[in-house]
This record gives C-alpha cells, structure tokens and sequence, in this order.
C-alpha cells in the first residue's frame, strides 16, 4: 500500500464488505488538513480490486486539490463500491456503506458521483449524517451536477478566449466524451450558445435524448477522438488523455467535467508540447463540491454557490495565464496551488 504509485501519503485507506448486501467499497480519506475530507462516491464494476484501489486513490488526491483550489474549508476524499450500478444496487447495499461512512466518525463526507443518484443519497443517509446531494433536508440541494456543468462551460469560455482571442462559443465545433449528468447538462449550455456538438456515450438512451434535444452529432465512442473539433470535452471516466489518444486529437483545448482524465503526470507536458491547452480537472469540475460544501455548512445558499463559482473560474483563469507566461504545463501549476494551500492549512 505505501508503496503504491497513487497514494502520496493518505491519511486513511480504509476498505470495507458486507456479506449480507454485496458491499464492496474503499473509502479512500487524502487529506483533512483544510476540514472533513469530501468527495463523492463513485459505483463502478472494476475489472480487479486494483483497478478500485487506485481509482480510489487518484480521485481523493483529486478532491484535496479540488477543494483547495475552490477555496471550501474541506479536505480530500473519495468512494468508490466495486459493483454494476446497473443490476447491484440494493437498499441494503446503500445502508451497509451508510454504516461505513458513520464508522468514520465525520472524517469523510459523501455524495452522488458516477453510477450513484440522489435516491441512492437518501438511503445513505439513513445510517449517517455525513452525506450531502439530497433532494430533501433544510440544506438540500438535490444533484449537483448541474453547477458542475455550469462551471466546466464557464471554463471552457475562460480557455476559449486565451486561446482564440473569444469566449463566443457560436459556430465552435466541440466534441463531447459522455453525455451523463455532468456532459448532458453541459451540452445543452453549448447548444443554447450555438456551438456545434459532436457527442458519444455508452448509454445510448441518454445519447439519444441529448442529440434530440440539442441537435447534436452522434460518434461512436472508439471515434470521438478523431473528430475534427477545436474543443475536445472528456466528461466520462478518467485517463483518457493518454500516449495513444493524444496524437488522434485535432483540438486546441481540452475541458471537461470528468476527474483524472490525464492517465499519468506525465501527460501534463505532452500536452502543452502538441499545442493543446488543458483546463486542469480539479478546477474546472469544482461547481459540484461547491455545491455540496454549501450543504455541509448546513444552510445552503445559492448566491453563496454562485459566488464562489465565480472566483474558481478567476482562479482557472489565473492557472492558464501563469502556464501560459511561463511555458508550464497547466496541472503543474495548479498542483503547486493546490499543495501550498494544504500545507498552508496543515501548518497554520
């Protein structure tokens, strides 16, 4: 475990399985140094327990920079049940890992992430306090992958002007890597503006509403690479900016929802190398735990929301003109943020 590529020093690791329900799950805590660690939980069918176990601890590293670079006094965590949302969900799934968060005691709060809804949400929170993304309860604000989306389209905006002069994303062609929560939400702001949409998913249902009602451009999902498109939107699962899809892309920016899309830390500089600006995840994506903060606090406000979503997209924007300026890869410098502000936090 301490010697695992991805662990970069957890505070907590934690693993859990209940026989009764079929509950799998890691809780992987990163970092409290700024508050309770926050992220939510991800259900996914792994091809191996390994495969869970760094995915786990890719996206709570994730969380600590995310939260820090949003500026909430939380810290970095994540979960993720090793099952296919599809035909294992059960109450007393949901239940069990409820027990699993409270065991905690508030180290770790949770909410929706892939493959988990806000029903889901409500039968955590049957067994513990520490669970955000509600439809109801005096702070709830229901899925908050709406002002996610809000927010990776104000990014996508804050890239477009540095990079062609514009934030008018009218006539620009974007293609779109999943049309889930997040990328569903998100399209449908780049329709409104007049952008043209190239989208795929492995959903085909939810593929098919979104190209109804935005007029997209459906891709198979093997092709959405080889698009012609100036903007390239990864809002599915992670790593997948890597050696072989790199050189396939024809786009000048990369933006998009989904958490970890670079496979390896080194994909930073090959990036900014091909002339491609990269819009670090865990900045662009904070409108969510934004979101969710706001209901941890216990008295949800939306120009509270509002208000800090604003300052993220100050912040990405501040992250690209360093990069830019300095000839840096633009993880690189949000990744010196994120650190000097936990260690500020751990320290102060």
């Amino acid at each position: 475990m301490f010697d695992h590529p991805s662990y970069d020093h957890h505070e907590g690791v934690h693993f859990f399985e209940d026989a009764d329900s079929g509950l799998r799950a890691i809780i992987a805590v990163h970092s409290t140094a700024r508050g309770p660690a926050a992220g939510g939980c991800r259900m996914w069918q792994y091809e191996t327990g390994e495969q869970a176990l760094r995915d786990a601890l890719r996206l709570s590293q994730g969380m600590s920079f995310k939260n820090a670079m949003a500026g909430l006094p939380l810290g970095g965590g994540k979960a993720v049940i090793w099952g296919n949302s599809k035909t294992d969900k059960s109450p007393k799934l949901f239940e069990a890992f409820g027990r699993a968060i409270e065991s905690l005691n508030g180290a770790y709060y949770t909410a929706e992430d892939v493959g988990v809804d806000t029903d889901d949400m409500a039968v955590v929170a049957t067994q513990t306090k520490y669970v955000a993304g509600l439809d109801t309860g005096e702070a709830a604000s229901g899925d908050p992958s709406p002002v996610t989306a809000l927010g990776v389209y104000r990014g996508i905006k804050s890239c477009a002007k540095r990079v062609f002069g514009t934030d008018d994303l009218s006539g620009r062609t974007i293609a779109v890597q999943g049309v889930g929560s997040v990328g569903g939400y998100l399209c449908d702001h780049l329709a409104k503006e007049g952008a043209r949409l190239y989208v795929c998913d492995i959903d085909e249902e939810e593929l098919a509403k979104v190209c109804a009602r935005t007029g997209a451009t459906r891709i198979k999902t093997d092709e959405i690479y080889d698009v012609d498109a100036e903007i390239f939107s990864p809002n599915a699962l992670g790593a997948v900016i890597n050696r072989a899809t790199l050189p396939r892309l024809k786009a000048k920016i990369i933006a998009g929802g989904a958490n970890n899309q670079l496979a390896s830390p080194d994909m930073d500089s090959a990036v900014r190398e091909a002339g491609i600006l990269y819009a670090p995840d865990y900045v662009i994506n904070g409108g969510g735990i934004i979101n969710v903060a706001a209901e941890i606090s216990g008295a949800y406000s939306r120009n509270w929301v509002i208000g800090k979503l604003n300052v993220l997209i100050d912040t990405l924007g501040e992250v690209l003109d360093d990069a830019l300026q300095n000839n840096l890869p633009t993880n690189r410098v949000a990744e010196r943020i994120a650190r000097e502000r936990i260690s500020a936090a751990k320290n102060g």
